[in-house]
């Protein structure tokens, strides 16, 4: 088309509103607030929530450990303003605790970390019960081991031993907490306890239950206990769901399940009498490392103490949905200030609706990556792949502009290299297919990372190393199957990455196709 035809202006303005609409609906529909019945307020405290004193960017195993006595007063204030009580799981560090209690006028569940190391366990056994008979007044009952069976670290015959010393040195009620299945596999343990400590965490299941599931089931294996345990009662322990991070078949973590599910349960909990602590009162990023993205965001509050809206109030799952709206914005400027003048009526379509799925997919993947990455090769993994995206994005845009002057060099430049570009997406598309296929417990979905790379070069082909892509391709093809199966086919996510992977599959073909490859020569 000459350069001097007429600007298709009607398609252009059109596919720019289509465009801009649809990003406009996409971040407002997900971070659109939901509003839930309260559960929690000035005049209404709930039972207990686990807590840990970590800062942000500190974990358990920092060595030395510096727990700040200013941040646990910190924390302890505003969690009185919520609850009656907290739950801890080591004594390390936790010296002043007992006293910031008292302070702020909260109940202690304090817990000794038990392991298979007798001197680590016998020096936390020691300090519990010095700290239980010192504080009397706030140290409501003990828990000695958490979830140590499940870990294998010690058996259940030591793990009595240790609970009956510590009955022998105390007056609080002493308790045992593991997942619900462990008391069932070592019903031994019940008679050394006073009362029996319970996790129930329907994420975590092996057959993981959704959210409009989940309160059943946690309602169904309370009853159980309390059938089959009587007449000692039952706690239960930890509760909660995450906020964030990969969905386990029809387990879905959000900020508004979350909410749905805490206010469910401290509904249906206070209905029937429980004792209760929820999972937890401050996300912990440090349990990414072991747990995956989801680990570190099961908090009432974010890592920075802010609420997240879980417990009152109305709750959204992005709250940051402004920030990626305008951001958004800049990349569909960028698109059309980059393509500008376009090469007829097909063109001006595409080019604004370019724009918007790039600015789309783009967000989202920052998005993800800002709560997912935990390590630096996560997060250069992360950057390599917006780097990518960027070059496709530039490379499209540039393919529907007339092309004159600096466009059609830089133009140029990236079209000799285009091969190379396709075949490191199908390469990461194929990365992360095997990691979901053969490793994806604590794996998130990366269709964001890929859909812009897959939609381009299967709309426009390019050559790339035939070899290379048709080994990729296979790879990918062959994932798509396995890894629904696994996931179950009520996953969402999984859907989601099967789509992208269909859609790269074909353009990956589509590139097959396409005949001559020369490597760039500079």
């Amino acid at each position: 088309m000459p350069a001097t035809a007429r600007f298709p202006a009607l398609p252009y303005l059109f596919a720019l509103t289509l465009g801009l609409f649809a990003l406009i609906g996409y971040w407002y529909g997900l971070g659109q607030p939901v509003a839930l019945p309260d559960v929690a307020s000035a005049s209404h405290k709930l039972h207990c929530a686990s807590y840990t004193p970590f800062d942000k960017d500190q974990s358990p195993f920092d060595q030395p450990l510096k727990l700040r006595p200013e941040r646990m007063d910190a924390d302890l204030a505003l969690l009185a303003t919520r609850f009656e009580c907290i739950r801890t799981y080591s004594m390390t560090g936790l010296e002043a605790l007992p006293d910031l209690a008292r302070k702020h006028g909260l109940k202690l569940m304090m817990g000794a970390w038990v392991n298979r190391n007798p001197v680590d366990t016998a020096k936390e056994v020691d300090l519990l019960i010095a700290s239980a008979n010192a504080n009397a007044d706030v140290v409501t009952s003990v828990i000695v081991g958490n979830e140590t069976l499940l870990r294998k670290e010690i058996t259940a015959t030591q793990l009595v031993r240790l609970i009956e010393k510590v009955k022998r040195h105390i007056q609080q009620p002493v308790t045992y907490a593991d997942v619900w299945e462990f008391w069932l596999q070592h019903p031994e343990i019940a008679p050394a306890v006073d009362f029996l400590t319970i996790h129930l965490l329907p994420y975590w299941e092996d057959d993981p239950a959704g959210i409009d599931q989940a309160l059943r089931h946690v309602g169904d294996i309370r009853q159980t206990f309390g059938n089959r345990f009587a007449p000692k009662d039952v706690m239960i322990g930890e509760t909660g769901w995450p906020s964030e991070g990969r969905q386990r078949e029809t387990a879905l973590p959000s900020r508004v399940n979350e909410a749905r599910f805490i206010r469910g349960f401290v509904a249906m909990a206070e209905a029937n009498g429980w004792q209760y602590n929820l999972i937890e009162a401050f996300d912990q990023p440090w349990k990414r490392a072991s747990e995956g993205a989801v680990g570190g965001y099961w908090g009432l509050f974010d890592a920075d103490r802010q609420d997240k809206g879980i417990l009152a109030g109305p709750v959204t799952n992005v709250p940051y949905w402004p920030i990626w709206l305008g951001l958004g914005g800049i990349i569909v400027l960028a698109t059309l200030l980059l393509g500008g003048r376009v090469r007829g009526t097909r063109a001006a379509l595409l080019l604004p609706l370019l724009g918007a799925v790039a600015a789309g997919s783009m967000g989202s993947w920052a998005e993800l990556s800002r709560v997912t990455a935990r390590f630096t090769d996560e997060w250069i993994w992360a950057g390599l792949l917006m780097a990518l995206n960027l070059l496709v994005l530039a490379h499209a845009a540039l393919a529907l502009s007339t092309r004159q002057g600096w466009r059609g060099r830089c133009f140029t430049w990236l079209e000799q290299r285009a091969g190379w570009w396709v075949a490191i997406a199908g390469f990461a598309a194929a990365v992360m297919m095997l990691a979901l296929v053969f490793d994806p417990r604590y794996r998130s979905f990366p269709s964001a990372a890929l859909l812009l790379p897959a939609l381009v070069y299967l709309l426009r082909p390019v050559s790339g190393p035939r070899r290379e892509i048709a080994l990729l391709t296979f790879i990918i093809g062959a994932g798509i199957a396995p890894q629904l199966y696994r996931e179950g086919l009520l996953n969402q996510q999984a859907w989601g990455w099967a789509l992208v992977s269909v859609l790269m599959v074909a353009a990956l073909w589509r590139c097959l196709r396409v005949r001559r490859f020369d490597a760039p020569t500079g």
